[in-house]
C-alpha cells in the first residue's frame, strides 16, 4: 500500500479537498442539519453548528495520519462544502480493500455530483494507494445510494439482513464492491 492520505482531487465540476475547520458551517448549513440527509447514516443529525464544528475539527486532526481519508466535496462554482465521501473503516492491508461512504446535502441529490465524486475516490485509491478492492453499502430502503454504487461500475454483492444499524434503526445492508481489474 502507499498511503498518501486526503489529497486534493478534481473533476469536471468538483474539488474534493481536505476539510478545514471554517468549513463547520457549511457543514451544518448544507447537509449535516437535515433529517432527510442522516435518515439511513449511522451518525446523527447535528443539533448545532457546534457539533458540526466538534465534527470538523476531529476530521481536521485525522490528516496527520498518511492512512486517513476524508474528503469535502465542493462544486467548482460554489465553493464550499455540500458533502463528504470517505474511508469509512481502516484499509484492510491483507486484502487491499477500502469501504467507502459518503452523503450529499438534499438541495444536490439526483444531479450526479456523488457518482462524480465516487468515481474519483475510486481512481485515486485504485491508481494512488494501491488498494485492489472498493467497497460500499447502503440500506436497501436506500436505494438511491445503490444507484450511485452501480453508476460507478461497482457489482451487487448480496445483502446482509439485519446486519447493519443506522438512524433508523437495525437494517438489511446490500454490499456493491469493484475490483481494480474490473474497471
Amino acid at each position: 500500500m502507499n498511503h498518501q492520505g486526503t489529497k486534493r482531487l478534481e473533476t469536471q465540476r468538483l474539488i474534493l479537498r481536505p476539510f478545514v475547520i471554517e468549513d463547520a458551517q457549511a457543514m451544518y448549513s448544507n447537509w449535516a442539519n437535515d433529517p432527510e440527509v442522516t435518515k439511513y447514516l449511522t451518525w446523527p443529525t447535528h443539533p448545532s453548528e457546534e457539533v458540526s464544528a466538534m465534527v470538523t475539527a476531529d476530521w481536521v486532526k485525522g490528516y496527520e495520519k498518511p492512512d486517513y481519508y476524508q474528503w469535502a466535496i465542493v462544486p467548482k462554482e460554489l465553493n464550499e462544502p455540500i458533502g463528504s465521501i470517505a474511508v469509512v473503516k481502516p484499509i484492510d492491508e491483507k486484502v487491499q480493500a477500502a469501504e467507502i461512504g459518503y452523503c450529499i446535502g438534499r438541495r444536490w441529490w439526483h444531479q450526479g455530483i456523488m457518482t462524480e465524486a465516487l468515481a474519483r475516490v475510486t481512481d485515486y485509491l485504485f491508481d494512488e494507494v494501491g488498494v485492489r478492492r472498493v467497497e460500499a453499502r447502503h440500506d436497501t430502503r436506500n436505494p438511491h445510494s445503490g444507484a450511485v454504487m452501480q453508476k460507478c461500475g461497482m457489482k451487487y454483492e448480496g445483502t446482509h439482513r439485519q446486519a447493519d444499524w443506522n438512524n433508523q434503526g437495525v437494517c438489511d445492508a446490500a454490499y456493491y464492491a469493484l475490483l481494480k481489474d474490473e474497471r
